[in-house]
């Protein structure tokens, strides 16, 4: 079971880099909309440029996936996994294309071959490239094939694994279409509840970061959801029948009640409950954080700072994004986002065709904010919880500069056993995700004394540091000393 949460680490990781993608998309679709709400740029030159720039990206979405995901976990990152990613996605979708399923087997072609094109294909494809680049791109032929060698062997062995993996899909593809369609539709059918669900899963599962497999299903055309895209697609979508207004966006709406204000909200009640003599570490830290969560909807750093230290607070938090995604999708408050429910990628989704009511969302955020207040004060005084601020012996405030990436990754990297002691080093929006040769030396008291406000253990020999947005800087800086 570890190796595979392991592995399932370096899976979701990898699908950071094909999502990092969306907020370009989500900035130049918003301001098209902004400037030319109605006709989605038909009476605009300008409004039309930017919109269909940003479609661009959504449009390929699975191509982006398989080329992201064998970039992404690759053993050193280099160019050669996602040129293999790409020829293995060309492959794959055109033997399996409706035209050529139908060419090979002579018969009618079913459904699924119609939907080959689509994030999970792209993401296992992604995969087996990787895998082939890590396993091969050191390998040399002799001297007649030397030109051959090493990284150009890769897409080459891909493109063959590629017929072996598309006569797999071939017999398999429709079961799997068939599951992942009757899982939407059985989502779907249960409606704003079943958006409640996928909200109470979504936090749930990051702790150990394998919320993004889960938002693929919803957010992405893997199940036949799609939200994220059909909502930036505006008017094409709603014209095509693809979105609905007051329905498309719903797996998203409630997130910004919660990033923008509940969260603030729990912040604020740690900042009350913390002992008077640590008010100001507490509030300097909360602040930061709540900042981030409002403007730009990065929640780890206010998470992380409750998750493990009172677990339950974090369950409740689970429970109340559910219900606040419930409520968004039950009054149909709709607004979405290219890259996380912040005030950022509201303003930019308000004047979204697809956007409905999106102003009460505000109004919803109040009341949670005042929710999360007082429901969060109450647990952590009635159960003495030790958030930060109340522990029962304070560490002495850390003098380390947070500003200077060099040394904060020197400490970090003494704490974690030495360069030699890193296998794989590799950052997310707020992580370290790193493989150690043994896990057992790391300092996880220095760690959270530099600033890490949690510490993921996935196996026997993955870690995850959560640091905030500093944490690509400070991998890229232990990368350059390996």
């Amino acid at each position: 079971m570890g190796n595979i949460l392991g592995y399932m680490q370096k899976v979701g990781r990898a699908l950071m880099v094909p999502v990092a993608v969306l907020p370009t998309a989500a900035i130049l679709m918003g301001i098209g909309y902004w400037i030319d709400p109605n006709a989605w740029g038909g009476d605009s030159q300008l409004a039309a440029f930017l919109i269909r720039a940003g479609s661009a990206v959504i449009d390929n979405m699975a191509l982006l996936f398989a080329v992201g995901v064998a970039y992404g976990m690759s053993k050193d990152k280099d160019g050669a996994a996602a040129l293999s990613g790409l020829v293995g996605w060309l492959v794959v979708t055109t033997i399996l294309s409706s035209d050529s399923v139908a060419q090979i087997t002579g018969e009618a072609v079913p459904a699924a071959f119609t939907h080959i094109e689509n994030q999970f294909v792209g993401i296992l494809v992604g995969i087996i490239a990787a895998e082939l680049y890590n396993k091969f791109s050191d390998v040399e032929l002799n001297n007649a094939l030397a030109f051959f060698s090493g990284r150009r062997l890769v897409p080459i062995i891909v493109s063959i694994a590629m017929l072996l993996f598309s006569v797999i899909l071939l017999i398999v593809w429709p079961i799997i279409f068939s599951f992942l369609q009757e899982f939407g539709q059985k989502i779907s059918g249960l409606g704003e509840v079943g958006a409640g669900v996928y909200g109470f899963f979504n936090r749930l599962l990051i702790p150990i970061g394998l919320h993004h497999a889960l938002n693929s299903v919803f957010w992405f055309d893997v199940a036949g959801i799609n939200d994220i895209p059909n909502f930036l697609s505006g008017q094409v979508g709603i014209d095509s029948g693809a979105a609905v207004i007051g329905k498309t966006g719903m797996y998203q709406a409630g997130f910004f009640p919660i990033m923008m204000f509940g969260l603030p909200g729990a912040a604020f009640a740690i900042y009350t409950a913390a002992k008077k003599e640590n008010k100001q570490k507490v509030g300097s830290i909360m602040l930061a954080a709540t900042l981030a969560s409002f403007f730009t909807g990065v929640t780890e750093p206010l998470e992380f700072s409750f998750m493990f230290v009172a677990p339950l607070l974090y369950v409740v938090h689970a429970i109340l994004t559910g219900i606040s995604i419930f409520i968004a999708a039950n009054m149909e408050w709709i607004a979405g986002f290219g890259f996380s429910a912040g005030l950022v990628d509201m303003i930019l989704s308000s004047r979204n065709p697809l956007a409905k009511d999106w102003y009460m969302l505000l109004v919803q955020g109040v009341a949670f904010f005042a929710i999360y207040y007082f429901v969060f004060l109450a647990l952590i005084k009635t159960f003495n919880l030790k958030t930060p601020g109340r522990e029962e012996a304070e560490k002495e405030i850390n003098e380390i500069s947070q500003d200077d990436t060099g040394e904060l990754a020197e400490h970090y990297l003494e704490a974690l056993g030495g360069i030699k002691n890193l296998e794989v080093i590799d950052a997310c929006i707020t992580r370290l995700r790193l493989t150690l040769k043994d896990r057992s030396i790391i300092k996880e008291e220095k760690l959270k004394e530099l600033g890490a406000m949690g510490v993921v253990k996935l196996g026997t020999n993955n870690l995850q540091v959560i640091i905030g947005p500093q944490a690509e800087s400070i991998a890229n800086q232990m990368k350059s000393w390996a």
